[in-house]
């Protein structure tokens, strides 16, 4: 081991030496550049700048084209008001965290489609209701409804009952249906 160290060391004074003495030596060489290297030096330079655009650029290059880009829409010519004021914004987070379910889908495209009930008066409740309100309204209504107590067949209209029940008892499911089904 002792050996090995003064082997390096040897090495390492020996190189210091070398480079010690390339430095005192003093060579008169003035870079000489022909037309043709310049030719060669700039399209090389030219070439990489372009390489390094595209590469900064390959997700609008090769961005597929959704039917939103198709359809000529009066709100695609004041992008940064959509941006900043679209309905959708809260539900879409960064890359990766997403919280898109398939039952968010479902309800966005049941209120685009107008086809999202009026949960509201399906319990005859006004619309800033408490928590508590809420569950006595649907507790009353299902007892009146329900098929085992009426003995007639009122299937839907309990599946409606429970169906509205479920959103606007859901803190969160409430304030996303407000927000879709446009509640003042």
């Amino acid at each position: 081991m002792k050996q090995f160290n003064i082997f390096i060391i040897s090495l390492l004074i020996l190189g210091m030496s070398q480079i010690g003495y390339a430095q005192s030596t003093n060579l008169d060489m003035e870079l000489e550049v022909t037309d043709e290297e310049k030719i060669i030096l700039f399209s090389g330079f030219a070439i990489a700048v372009i390489g390094i655009f595209l590469f900064l650029a390959r997700d609008i290059i090769l961005r597929r084209k959704t039917s939103y880009d198709r359809i000529d829409h009066e709100s695609k010519n004041e992008k940064t008001y959509e941006k900043y004021h679209s309905d959708w914004g809260d539900d879409y987070e960064e890359l990766g965290t997403r919280k898109n379910t398939k039952e968010d889908k479902e309800f966005r495209e049941a209120a685009l489609n107008n086809e999202l009930p009026d949960y509201y008066e399906i319990l005859g409740i006004p619309k800033d209701s408490t928590q508590e309100e809420i569950k006595k309204k649907f507790r009353e209504l299902a007892k009146k409804t329900h098929p085992d107590k009426t003995k007639e067949d009122s299937e839907e209209e309990m599946i409606k009952l429970n169906n509205a029940y479920e959103v606007l008892s859901d803190k969160e499911s409430r304030e996303k249906y407000d927000r879709y089904f446009k509640v003042n």
